[in-house]
């Protein structure tokens, strides 16, 4: 039979493990959720810097093609000298 000093001993030390375990369980959840709500943010930067690239490429248009038909009314000869130059 235990005397009551052992069993008080044991018992403290039994909440104080058990209000332990809860503490760190805590700690441990708040770094976990800080760490997913930085990863969500970081996802949601990459979805918004690609979205403005796509915008920026359709405001874009279309490349243009350089015209080389001296008949056509949208030929532009200083255009196609300067393609013939960067070549």
């Amino acid at each position: 039979m235990a005397s009551p000093t052992v069993n008080v001993v044991r018992y403290t030390a039994l909440v104080t493990g058990i209000f332990y375990g809860i503490t760190h369980r805590r700690t441990l959840q708040a770094r976990e959720n800080e760490k997913r709500a930085h990863e969500e943010a970081q996802r949601q930067e990459k979805l918004l810097q690609r979205a403005r690239e796509a915008w920026k490429e359709k405001l874009a248009g279309p490349p243009k093609t350089l015209i080389t038909d001296p008949d056509d009314p949208k030929f532009d000869i200083d255009a196609l000298i300067a393609a013939y130059e960067k070549e």
